[in-house]
């Protein structure tokens, strides 16, 4: 994957955390190229980066052996039929990292015949902790699933789902997920706050708490619902909680959320598409 000369066409935080952390792991900076109409994001990367940048799209394919398609989906299908041509000539593989776009838009846009992957990354990936799910057509072989894999795998987990409407659960799941583990951690700083801690205070305690439950579930291998039981005690804190919790209809209100959220962007999906 090292000797591979990779592009990215659109320089934003996403493409910005992907390249740290290709860099990171010991790709060459002369093997990066960026394209981006902001020129002051083109400035910052080639000084702080030492990468390759440039304004022209198709300069940027011409040196390539993969582009990642890192724009707002918005704008995404103007960009990609505007180097159409060029990528189907050069026989690029082509990984999007543009939520929303499926695969049968991407091929209407840049070709058929078009290797592509597409990727559902999360906001964590800023941080180099991100999940990334990654679906590839029929056009991609072992090689380039590889090089796809290894690009996201630079900022966290990457894994492959093998039909790609599973992208619109992973969306709902690990897409949207780190939104509800902001809405507990919120919950919970304002009802330490009624109880009297202060607002510094709680939202450290809550910051360490919610660090610490992700990586004993990370590192120990056991079910959600095997760590829960082992930290309830009968009759204790945790157990009186957790009843109301229950009692509250939690975990049915969680499934109709994530499940809400699968079907926006099932409907995402076809507005961009249509565009």
């Amino acid at each position: 994957m090292k000797t591979k000369n990779i592009g990215f066409i659109g320089g934003g935080n996403m493409a910005s955390s992907l390249i740290n952390g290709l860099i990171a792991s010991g790709h060459s900076p002369q093997q990066i190229w960026v394209s981006d109409v902001n020129e002051e994001i083109l400035q910052n990367l080639t000084s702080t980066l030492k990468i390759n940048v440039s304004s022209d799209n198709e300069v940027v394919i011409n040196e390539v052996d993969v582009i990642v398609f890192a724009v707002k989906p918005q704008v995404l299908q103007k960009v990609a039929q505007a180097v159409a041509k060029l990528l189907q000539q050069k026989k690029l593989l082509v990984v999007s990292i543009a939520a929303g776009i499926n695969q049968q838009s991407l091929m209407q846009w840049i070709g058929k015949d078009v290797a592509i992957v597409r990727c559902m990354p999360n906001t964590p990936a800023l941080v180099s902790t991100g999940a990334t799910a990654l679906h590839a057509n029929l056009n991609v072989n072992n090689e380039q699933k590889d090089l796809a894999e290894n690009i996201l795998r630079a900022v966290g987990i990457s894994l492959w789902v093998k039909d790609e409407v599973e992208l619109d659960v992973v969306t709902a799941v690990s897409g949207s997920g780190p939104a509800y583990y902001f809405l507990l951690m919120e919950a919970m700083e304002k009802a330490a706050e009624e109880l009297g801690l202060s607002r510094q205070t709680a939202r450290l305690l809550i910051q360490q708490t919610a660090l610490g439950a992700a990586k004993i579930a990370l590192e120990s291998g056991d079910s959600p619902e095997q760590l829960r039981n082992r930290v309830t005690s009968s009759g204790g804190t945790t157990q009186a909680a957790i009843e109301i919790f229950e009692q509250g209809g939690f975990i049915a209100l969680v499934s109709k959320a994530i499940h809400g959220a699968k079907e926006r962007s099932i409907e995402i999906s076809k507005e961009l598409g249509e565009l």
